[in-house]
């Protein structure tokens, strides 16, 4: 019943109400023993809100896993730790994102879902590097080298000289990687922070070897669109 006056609430756009019921509901389940129920109910509330209040929505989705995950179902935490990874980092609350990303990967390896570890290395390693934290980034790819295949993978080739290029403040090498297929399509939310990722001091400390035809753009040299879209196939065909 009180998950019913809630979706009711939800017609006449009382969003915050609803979502109040809804949790309420979502504590009895879970009292009376249901807690699936109770989990899809905290989801459902989160999808309410998602787009009034995101942090509220990031609140749920992570109840909503926790539960999922007392009961061992991982795969649904995980997709409910996916959704509140992704609200964080469109919100820009990206310490909490680098920490939720790390514990869907925890949940991934438990579950030797390798492939699905390597792309959230990858989503770190962005949500670390628009943090300016390159230690925290380099220690992540260190870490991901225990995981099976790793080492070797195109992942792994690509982040390395993501880094290569991020410590060197070579703006072009960091765009011709966050514009690769593997960046690029990623979910929106990561792919918006490789196309976004900018190296300290704009790589202007980086001259290319062109460097009349460099001056001939001007700025334009500071990771430009033009530069971006001239990287686009830079990488040929691989």
């Amino acid at each position: 019943a009180y998950e019913q006056a809630g979706m009711m609430l939800k017609e006449m756009q009382r969003l915050p109400e609803a979502v109040q019921l809804i949790e309420k509901a979502s504590m009895m389940y879970l009292e009376n023993g249901t807690p699936d129920t109770a989990a899809i109910a905290l989801e459902r509330a989160g999808k309410l809100i998602e787009n009034v209040s995101p942090e509220k929505a990031v609140q749920l989705y992570q109840q909503a896993a926790s539960v999922f995950e007392n009961e061992e179902r991982l795969r649904q935490a995980l997709e409910m730790l996916g959704k509140a990874s992704r609200l964080l980092v469109r919100g820009r609350r990206l310490d909490e994102a680098a920490l939720s990303l790390q514990k869907e990967k925890s949940i991934y390896k438990e579950i030797e879902n390798y492939p699905t570890c390597y792309k959230k290395t990858i989503a770190q390693v962005l949500v670390h590097l628009h943090r300016n934290d390159y230690v925290a980034a380099e220690r992540c790819v260190r870490e991901s080298y225990s995981i099976p295949g790793f080492n070797g993978s195109e992942d792994c080739a690509a982040l390395e000289q993501l880094l290569e290029g991020y410590d060197q403040q070579d703006q072009d090498q960091v765009s011709e990687v966050c514009n690769l297929p593997l960046f690029k399509y990623m979910d929106n939310d990561y792919a918006k922070l490789g196309l976004t990722l900018v190296v300290p001091g704009g790589g202007i400390k980086k001259k290319s070897p062109n460097a009349t035809q460099d001056k001939t753009r001007g700025p334009a040299a500071v990771g430009s669109h033009a530069d971006e879209e001239e990287d686009e196939y830079s990488g040929g065909l691989c």
